[in-house]
Formats: C-alpha cells, structure tokens, sequence
C-alpha cells in the first residue's frame, strides 16, 4: 500500500506542529485578559453628563463649537464627540433643524437645545454646491434689499438660490408679484429654511387694497383678477379655480372656506373684496347626469353616489332633494348644501361629460 506522505514530509510535519503549539501558547499569553469592568467604565464615562450645576446654556453655533462648548452645554462625551465626528465628515448645519441628522443627538436633547442654537452667516445660507469642480467663493453677506427689484446675480451673490434657481424666482416674482412673506414661500423654488433666511433682510413692496366698492364676482373672476385681491397668492389662485369647476361655481362666498389654501388669517380679508353671483353656477340635472360627472363634484360623497346610482337605476329619477331625503341617500345636511346645484327637469337632457 503506498504511504500517503513521504518520509521527508513526515519529518516537515514532526517539526511544525510543536513550533505552532509553542507560538499559540506564547500568544495567549502575551494577550490581556478581557477587563468587563474596564470596559464599562469606558463606557460610564463617555455617557457621563456634567452635573446639572455645571451645565451652562449659551448661545453657540454647532458649526464652531468646541467639544468643551458642548460639555458646558450638559453633552454627554458621546453626545458630543458625534456631533464633532458628524461635523468632520463635511457635513454643516445650515438651519437649527440640521442637528437631529446627527445620530448621536436625540429628540429631546434637540428641543432641549434648539432655543440655544444660533447659526453664523456664514453658513445660515447655503453657497452654491461644488458642481464645476472648482472652488467657488464664499457668499456675499446679505443686506436689506427690495424683493421687487432684486436681481438674479444678487441672489446668487448671496448664496440664497442657484442659477437656475434665481433665474426661476425672478420670472415668477415679475409674474405673480411678491408682497409678504407668504408669496415669498409660495414660490416654488424657495425652501422654508432659505425664506426663514432671507426674512430679515427683504423689505416688500406696498400693495393697494381694492377698494371694497369694487369687489371681485368669484364665479367669472379669471386668474389675473384673483390675483388682484389681497390675501390671494399664485397657488391660492390655482386651487379656487379648480375648486370652482369641481363645484360648479359659488353660491356664497363663504364657501371659498373649504378651498385648500384658504387660510383663516386671510379668509377674513378675502370676503371683504369679493361677491358671489349665484345665477352663474353650473347645475347637475341629477335625473341624467353620467356617474363620472356626479362623482367629480365635491358635495357627493363616495358613498352617497353609490346609493344614488342604485335607487336611480331602480327609480328612474327624483323632482325634488327632499325625495334624496326620504330615501335615505343622503343626510339634510347633504341635500341642503347640494339643493343649488341640482335641477330635476327631465327636459334639459343628459350632463355633459
């Protein structure tokens, strides 16, 4: 039977094996033993909070601040070492809200802080990111300036918005006009945190109020004659014409409450300058109107449709809401906000589509 090994790598072996025991012996013993109570006072340590005489609440700027800063602001070594690391990966706090990206800063430790926090100019506005490759200089350090004449260099200048970005903002301001800090915001192209930025430093245009003599009739208004009224920005403006399709027009002008946009600090202002021409809504005849059509208006609930798809294809029609009523299809409530834009006629024919 031929051997598995030869003679000579038998001898190999013979050698090896006790050179290899005496290394792994000598490794277990140069190696330390584990210290669990070394290790949880490691551990103690870092968590370790000042006491809460020696914690000192100051103003500071997470992007400046020393590790010693943050200990004197009642950090934990952890709390504090993670922002410094987060800090050191390139990453800068812009608005307050930056610090809960932090892992190591919690939630109640960011509203502990939040009050304390004081961004430098320097990073308060973003400059351009580093798109070219190349370096760009630091942005200028904005000034009071008028949003009406601004130009797109300056807001570049600032760091406030991009090229594209300024040159976005510029069309929409000399479109739609800005008057307030909510126009501002109701650009597109304008973060929270940029307006929150810019706030101290725009000064707006004043803008007349229409006179009350002269109110807006909701139903014909087109978007430039909506616009003109106080209290209503460009998006407001989008969602009361939609909203006037979906419903068929106003029958009162409270109703302009239920637009989305709509805010109660202006809603008051608003009623002031318009004025509804209820002769001008656009009726369903309910008797011949396609499902899609009914379905669209914002008064007929899903449900309520599916009744009264039912009971007509059962029925054949209704002369009057309070029928709706009776049968159940929908709630006084109901009949009573959807009575104006319902006609029961059978001669009018088929809604259009």
């Amino acid at each position: 039977m031929a051997k598995l090994f030869s003679d000579r790598e038998i001898r190999a072996i013979a050698v090896f094996l006790p050179l290899a025991g005496l290394l792994i012996i000598a490794l277990m013993l140069v190696r330390p033993a584990a210290d669990p109570e070394a290790a949880r006072r490691a551990e103690a340590e870092m968590e370790e909070a000042l006491p809460a005489d020696s914690v000192v609440m100051s103003h500071f700027d997470p992007n400046t601040a020393s590790l010693d800063d943050l200990r004197r602001l009642g950090l934990t070594k952890h709390e504090a070492v993670s922002l410094l690391k987060y800090r050191a990966a390139g990453k800068v706090f812009r608005i307050p809200e930056d610090l809960t990206l932090c892992y190591g800063i919690s939630d109640s430790l960011y509203r502990r802080l939040e009050p304390w926090v004081r961004i430098g100019r320097k990073y308060a506005i973003a400059p351009e990111k580093y798109r070219t490759g190349r370096i760009l200089p630091e942005p200028l350090a904005p000034g009071p300036f008028r949003i009406d004449t601004v130009s797109a260099r300056y807001l570049r200048a600032i760091g406030a918005l991009s090229k594209r970005q300024a040159e976005a903002f510029i069309r929409w301001r000399d479109l739609s006009g800005i008057y307030d800090m909510e126009d501002l915001r109701e650009c597109y192209v304008v973060s929270d945190s940029v307006a929150a930025a810019l706030k101290p430093y725009v000064i707006f245009p004043e803008r007349k109020a229409r006179p009350i003599e002269q109110p807006v009739e909701l139903n014909t208004a087109d978007s430039a004659t909506l616009r003109s009224v106080v209290g209503i920005g460009p998006r407001t403006v989008v969602a009361i014409m939609h909203y006037r399709e979906r419903l068929g027009g106003f029958v009162r002008a409270e109703q302009l409450a239920e637009v989305p946009g709509v805010r109660e600090r202006n809603y008051e202002k608003i009623l002031k300058q318009i004025y509804c021409d209820s002769c001008k809504i656009r009726k369903i005849d309910i008797n011949f109107a396609s499902p899609k059509v009914l379905g669209k208006h914002p008064y007929i609930a899903p449900q309520a449709l599916r009744k009264l798809l039912k009971a007509r294809q059962l029925k054949g029609g209704w002369s009057t809401a309070g029928e709706l009523v009776e049968q159940n299809i929908l709630t006084r409530e109901e009949a009573a906000r959807l009575a104006p834009y319902l006609q029961f006629g059978s001669d009018s024919g088929p809604a259009d589509e």
